[in-house]
């Protein structure tokens, strides 16, 4: 059998939500909200290792105690200058130990609320895939496309569209060369797509939002709580 392994790419700033932390260093139910996005990821049994990939020049990281995560979390501080050079150098870090058909599964440092049931469902329905795919969850809201003066310009169907989550996930190989012949895409699906693949879509959960605006940070509280983790 394949092994799974996990990467989060930690080393932006998320200006928009503001603060003089970093983002995935900002205080949510105690915690840095980096924390309960590697939480889950380090208590999944299925899952070996995860590897955090944080800025050259961190300085936060080392002013919190994440000592209960346990053995699987190794962190590594060579984060690139965008997302896809960030995942490609934490995809060379995990080279020690990841084979070529091993499962790989990269989640945001914002998205603190993927919850257990989640993250099985999406191993379990792509264990035989021969691509992999991702958590996602289909458009539910009205699209407008707006002019240069921010009115509405036509309204956009949203038939067949999904909005991509993370964990994504990808064998080892497939992932690694597809980052390096397109390294230009917002995820990692991007990248897979553009190498003329077609990854498949896991219906994920709206809780499983990603922490943007200061807003975000007291839904993710009330998420964490509803899930019996505010507490972690």
């Amino acid at each position: 059998m394949s092994a799974h392994y996990a990467i989060v790419p930690a080393a932006g700033s998320g200006s928009r939500l503001g603060g003089e932390a970093p983002k995935q260093y900002q205080l949510l139910a105690g915690r840095p909200l980096l924390y309960h996005s590697l939480a889950t990821l380090c208590r999944c049994r299925a899952i070996e290792r995860v590897w955090v990939v944080l800025a050259p020049d961190d300085g936060w990281w080392r002013q919190f105690d994440w000592r209960s995560l346990g053995h699987k979390l190794e962190t590594v501080f060579c984060g690139g200058a965008t997302r896809a050079e960030s995942v490609a150098n934490g995809l060379r870090a995990a080279a020690t130990a990841a084979l070529d058909d091993d499962w790989v599964l990269v989640h945001d440092a914002a998205r603190p609320c993927l919850s257990p049931a989640m993250l099985a469902t999406l191993c379990d329905e792509l264990a035989d895939d021969a691509v992999g795919g991702l958590l996602a969850v289909p458009v539910a809201d009205t699209l407008k496309r707006a002019d240069s003066g921010q009115r509405v310009a036509r309204s956009e169907s949203r038939d067949g569209l999904w909005q991509a989550q993370t964990p994504q996930m990808f064998r080892y190989g497939l992932l690694a060369r597809a980052l390096a012949e397109h390294p230009g895409g917002t995820d990692e699906a991007s990248a897979v797509e553009a190498a003329g693949l077609r990854p498949r879509l896991v219906r994920g959960e709206a809780s499983n939002l990603k922490v943007t605006f200061p807003g975000d940070l007291w839904l993710a509280e009330m998420i964490l709580q509803a899930q019996g983790r505010g507490g972690e």
